[in-house]
């Protein structure tokens, strides 16, 4: 009988349990990725549809960000009254709707209209999906974060090589109806487990305190951590934005490259990101968060000044690998700890004011290029990453609670 007892805790149930639960959430990560990049390879021929000039087509690709600025904040809240699982499935399904509408438009006001709802559903599933890992992470123990951003960025790549494979043969129409049928079917699978999952606890760490503060200045002194982190992502967003925009324009303007050579310096960037996000977590656990703040910032920063002032294409090459190494855990460890510090409420702020960065790198950039050069305007980059190791390693002892 005593034998028994003992081995009774020992049952695998809940760890099969988080497996599952791991494993779909990875799915829905790289479903989004495999959506938005289905999406983005299509905008020149959506733009020859609708007949819209470059700078309508402009105003109407804001109704993305705009879409999913305005509701991320509504998400957190909304996670919190019906659950991260619910929303996440929600949102996948809408999100795989709302991707089938900008080849149904035929005017740049009419397609900026259905951006706003791609935008949204973009967004909020954004932080559904962020605020059900970063519980899951504090289930496991173990910081797994930027596997599932990992996910997200792999499933980008298949979404971009498919959707140029498909782009001689098939419409924009037929094309992006095939993403709504892919996206409703994996999340019909994937979604049927996830709601089955109880979702695990939140796993919130409040600060703590030596004696017992009024509680006014504990939620004071959260936000104002949980901001701190979001600052951390702005700035790795910022990056990410002004790569994916100005990249191959500096490679082929400034260093002659061919466009076809221009084009593959975003592919480095964004492989290097990938690889460094596959082996995020057992860097995480060999460094800990804080020092892979400060050296992943210290790196993209070195590595954006050698890609933004080299002399030559393939310097600049190595550079921008170095910098996608270096930015590639920032983002996931910054949501991560605002969740664990604010639950889906922390999320929402971090990807806020992440995806405002993203927004303001590309006009920022183009804005510094026309009053000194690109090369000059690209170290922004390095400079906003430095500030993000900066940031960590300042408040190490704060962010530690």
């Amino acid at each position: 009988m005593p034998p028994i007892n003992k081995t009774r805790p020992r049952i695998a149930v809940p760890d099969n349990s988080l497996t599952r639960l791991r494993i779909a959430l990875t799915v829905f990560f790289a479903l989004d990725g495999f959506v938005f990049a289905g999406w983005v390879v299509r905008i020149p021929a959506i733009k020859e549809q609708t007949g819209a000039s470059a700078s309508a087509l402009g105003l109407a690709l804001l109704g993305v960000s705009a879409g999913a600025v305005i509701t991320m904040m509504l998400t957190g809240r909304l996670c919190r009254r019906y659950g991260t699982h619910r929303l996440t499935v929600v949102c996948a399904v809408l999100l795989s709707l709302s991707v089938a509408l900008p080849p149904l438009t035929h005017s740049a006001p009419a397609l900026g209209a259905v951006l706003l709802v791609f935008g949204a559903a973009y967004g909020s599933i954004n932080v559904a999906f962020n605020s059900a890992a970063v519980d899951l992470v504090g289930a496991l123990r173990r910081p797994i974060m930027p596997s599932f951003h990992a996910a997200f960025s792999l499933g980008g790549m298949l979404g971009a090589g498919l959707g140029g494979l498909v782009a001689g043969g098939l419409s924009p129409t037929q094309h992006l109806f095939g993403l709504t049928l892919i996206g409703l079917l994996v999340t019909a699978v994937a979604g049927r487990t996830l709601l089955r999952i109880q979702p695990p606890a939140p796993t919130q760490d409040p600060p703590r305190h030596q004696s017992a503060p009024c509680p006014s200045d504990t939620r004071t002194r959260t936000r104002g951590l949980v901001i701190t982190f979001g600052l951390i992502a702005l700035c790795t967003a910022y990056g990410e934005g002004a790569l994916a925009d100005w990249s191959a324009l500096h490679l082929e303007h400034d260093l002659d490259a061919t466009p076809g050579v221009a084009a593959v310096g975003y592919s480095c960037f964004a492989l290097a990101m990938t690889v460094g996000r596959l082996t995020g977590t057992r860097m995480l656990e060999r460094l800990g968060q804080t020092r892979t703040l400060v050296g992943g910032g210290t790196t993209a920063a070195l590595g954006m000044l050698l890609g933004a002032l080299a002399p030559s294409v393939w310097a600049a090459l190595l550079g921008f690998m170095i910098t996608g190494l270096g930015l590639a855990n920032l983002f996931p460890v910054a949501v991560e700890r605002a969740g664990r510090l604010a639950g889906p409420d922390g999320v929402a702020i971090a990807s806020t004011l992440g995806y405002g960065g993203m927004l303001l790198g590309p006009p920022a950039i183009g804005f510094m290029a026309d009053w000194f050069s690109l090369p000059i305007a690209l170290t922004s980059v390095a400079v906003l990453a430095a500030t993000a190791a900066v940031i960590a390693a300042l408040t190490r002892r704060a962010a530690a609670g």
